[in-house]
C-alpha cells in the first residue's frame, strides 16, 4: 500500500502534467464514482464516504499519474502475490511497483479486498455510519503514514457531504432495488481520458458466479452453507482465508460446517440489534451467536457467564448491555 502520500505534490504534478482543460473536477469525480462506492458499501460493509474520500485523496480527484495511466485510485502496490500488470512510480523509494488495472472498477474492488484483511478487522466492529471512527481507525491500523491522514479524510467527507452516500448505502442494504452482486451492465469505467468507452474491460472479479451473499440484521455479510462445504472449500470460493472463516464464526480447531449453517464473511459485532433472547430447547450459545451476529465472547461477558457455559432452555440472555451482577 502506498506510503507517504505526498498529496499536495501529487495534485500539483497532475496540473502541470495534464493541463487544466483535461482535469477532472472533484464534483465530477464524486458523481462518476458515487455509485461504485455505494456498491462496495453494500457488498463489503465499507462506508461509501470513506471509499470516496480515500479515492479523492489518493488519486487527486482522479488526476494522478497512477489513476490516469494505471486506473489505480488507491495507490495499491504490487506485493508478492500480484500477478497482473505493473507500473513503476517514485514513492517512498524510487521506482516502486504499483498495480495496473484494466478498469478502475477493479481498483475499487481491490481496495475493498485490502481492507478485509485481518489488519483492518477492528474497523468492521464500528458502526458503518461512524466515518470519523473509520478514518481514525485507518490511520491507527497503519493504512497511511501521513500524520494528518484521518483529519484529511474527515475534512473531505464533511466538506463534500459524502455521508449522503452512506445513507444511500444503508437504504440499499435494507431495501435492495439493484443487483450489487455483479458489475455494472450498462456503464463501464472511463479510462484515463475520463470518457466512457464500450470497449473498456470490465473487472475480472465476477461476483455473479458466487452463491448469494446476504446481510444480517446488523449488516454483516454471510452465506448459507451447502452440503459438502468445508471451511477450506468455502474460504477458497469466497476469496478469504480459512482462518477468517474460523475466527468470524467462532469455529474452533477441527470444527466442521453443517448444511444450512450461517457463515459470516466479516467479523461479528459486539452487540446485536435485538436486546434479548430467550433460549429455546436444543439451542447452543453458538447458534445464538450466529443467529444475531454477535461474538460468542460478548454473549458470555454481557451475561456474566464463564466462557463455555451452556445455553439452558428458558434462559434470558442480554444481547446489547451487560447485566449488572
Amino acid at each position: 500500500m502506498k506510503k507517504g502520500f505526498l498529496l499536495i505534490l501529487t495534485a500539483c504534478w497532475a496540473v502541470l502534467s495534464f493541463g487544466s482543460e483535461e482535469r477532472i473536477t472533484r464534483s465530477e469525480y464524486i458523481d462518476q464514482w458515487k455509485d461504485e462506492a455505494v456498491r462496495q458499501m453494500v457488498l463489503h460493509g465499507i462506508p461509501a464516504s470513506i471509499t470516496l474520500a480515500q479515492g479523492i485523496l489518493e488519486s487527486g480527484d482522479g488526476n494522478s499519474e497512477l489513476a490516469r495511466k494505471a486506473n489505480n485510485h488507491f495507490g495499491i502496490k504490487c506485493h508478492s502475490d500480484w500477478k497482473g500488470k505493473k507500473v513503476y512510480h517514485d514513492d517512498d523509494r524510487k521506482g516502486e511497483c504499483f498495480r495496473k488495472y484494466p478498469s478502475a472498477h477493479q481498483s475499487f474492488e481491490d481496495h475493498s479486498d485490502f481492507l478485509l484483511k485481518k489488519r483492518y478487522a477492528p474497523l468492521f466492529e464500528l458502526k458503518i455510519t461512524d466515518y470519523k471512527g473509520w478514518a481514525r481507525g485507518l490511520k491507527k491500523c497503519g493504512y497511511a503514514t501521513h500524520p494528518k491522514y484521518a483529519n484529511l479524510l474527515i475534512d473531505l467527507i464533511e466538506r463534500n457531504d459524502l455521508t449522503r452516500f452512506d445513507k444511500e448505502g444503508l437504504k440499499q442494504m435494507k431495501n435492495p432495488d439493484k443487483d450489487f452482486t455483479a458489475s455494472k451492465k450498462d456503464k463501464k469505467q472511463a479510462p484515463a481520458s475520463g470518457k466512457w468507452d464500450k470497449n473498456d474491460d470490465l473487472p475480472s472479479v465476477d461476483l455473479s458466479q458466487r452463491r448469494a451473499i446476504n446481510l444480517s440484521d446488523n449488516r454483516i455479510k454471510f452465506v448459507t452453507a451447502k452440503a459438502g462445504d468445508s471451511i477450506e472449500s468455502l474460504a477458497q470460493e469466497m476469496d478469504v482465508m480459512p482462518w477468517q472463516i474460523r475466527k468470524y464464526n467462532d469455529l474452533g480447531k477441527g470444527a466442521s460446517i453443517q448444511e444450512g449453517q450461517r457463515i459470516y464473511l466479516q467479523p461479528k459485532r459486539s452487540m446485536a440489534k435485538e436486546a434479548w433472547h430467550v433460549v429455546q430447547e436444543g439451542e447452543t450459545m453458538l447458534d445464538i451467536s450466529q443467529r444475531y451476529g454477535i461474538k460468542l465472547k460478548h454473549i458470555y461477558k454481557k451475561n456474566n457467564l464463564p466462557p463455555g457455559s451452556k445455553a439452558e432452555p428458558g434462559m434470558k440472555l442480554s444481547l446489547r448491555k451487560r447485566i449488572r451482577p
